[in-house]
């Protein structure tokens, strides 16, 4: 805890949640016991009309606002949320993330250090439940559905909502979140940050905990998700019904080069893991070609991030 009678800078740390209670029980509690000074953050909880009693939850945290958004998309509820902030510097995490106790304190660091930055993507740490036994859909997850926030910067110019800190003057300036966007709002979000030539920081030591998906219900729903926002993000580039076609053929495209890059994985270890893996790959891509042609051939809306 700090000592400084003046406290630093304030920071609104802001939560979209849906049907997450539990999660978000262990998310507030690291949140709780954050070195930061306590009188210089807030932590603002959305609740994007969950079907559970999320103040429950949220009224054992006294630094913790409740705010409750009815449309669906966890964009729309981050947007409300720093609508009602107080903050210059925002951080952004999800309700099943777990920060490290020096979270805040170190990405408010990273920022204030570069005044000229448009966010900081701090580091997402996946684990199991059991450690050192990952079931395959952990390990699918941890493979190729998770957060490499460095590459996401790199390659991309964006980083996961689930470890963003950012200054209001951003957000003020290039905007918020798409509301339009159910999935991908972070990646358009952070390519308007990069395309206003603002510099963009990964921080290693930044770091929150997510845990690996360990179900299949939960890597189907994350799958169906992620082709939800890819598409809609990619219905904005096409000029002509010709444009939309060209780009489901590619994307029906089969992946042989990613299986056999699966073979080729040494973090695959044992040949049971690459099979288990391989079919884990198999089953999300039968369920992605689904979701794409419901939406595109038959006319139906992303769903919810």
């Amino acid at each position: 805890m700090s000592t400084n009678p003046h406290p630093p800078v304030f920071v609104s740390v802001v939560i979209p949640v849906y049907n997450d209670g539990v999660p978000l029980r262990l998310c507030l509690s690291a949140l709780a016991a954050q070195t930061y000074d306590k009188r210089a953050y807030e932590v603002i909880v959305v609740d994007n009309n969950s079907d559970e009693d999320i103040s429950s939850v949220t009224a054992d945290f006294e630094q913790v606002t409740l705010l409750h958004e009815p449309v669906p998309s966890s964009f729309i509820a981050r947007n409300k949320g720093i609508a009602h902030a107080t903050g210059e510097i925002f951080a952004f995490t999800d309700a099943d993330c777990i920060p490290e106790p020096d979270w805040i304190e170190k990405g408010v660091s990273v920022l204030t250090e570069n005044p000229e930055a448009g966010m900081v993507a701090g580091r997402i740490d996946l684990f199991f439940q059991t450690p050192d036994q990952p079931g395959p859909f952990e390990l699918y997850d941890k493979l190729t559905m998770g957060f490499p926030q460095k590459k996401f910067l790199e390659n991309a110019k964006f980083g996961a909502t689930a470890n963003i800190f950012t200054f209001r003057k951003v957000l003020d300036d290039v905007g918020y979140f798409d509301e339009t966007l159910k999935s991908g709002g972070d990646r358009e979000w952070g390519r308007r940050v990069y395309d206003k030539g603002y510099p963009q920081i990964y921080a290693d030591d930044v770091c929150i905990r997510h845990p690996a998906r360990h179900s299949w219900a939960d890597v189907k729903k994350r799958s169906i998700r992620i082709s939800g926002g890819k598409y809609d993000l990619a219905k904005r580039q096409w000029n002509s019904q010709w444009d939309a076609i060209k780009d489901l053929l590619l994307f029906m495209k089969p992946p042989f080069r990613i299986f056999y890059r699966i073979w080729k994985d040494d973090r695959l270890q044992t040949t049971q893991e690459k099979v288990q893996f391989t079919m884990v790959m198999l089953r999300i891509r039968y369920v992605s070609i689904k979701e794409r042609l419901r939406l595109q051939l038959g006319g139906g809306a992303s769903e919810r991030s």
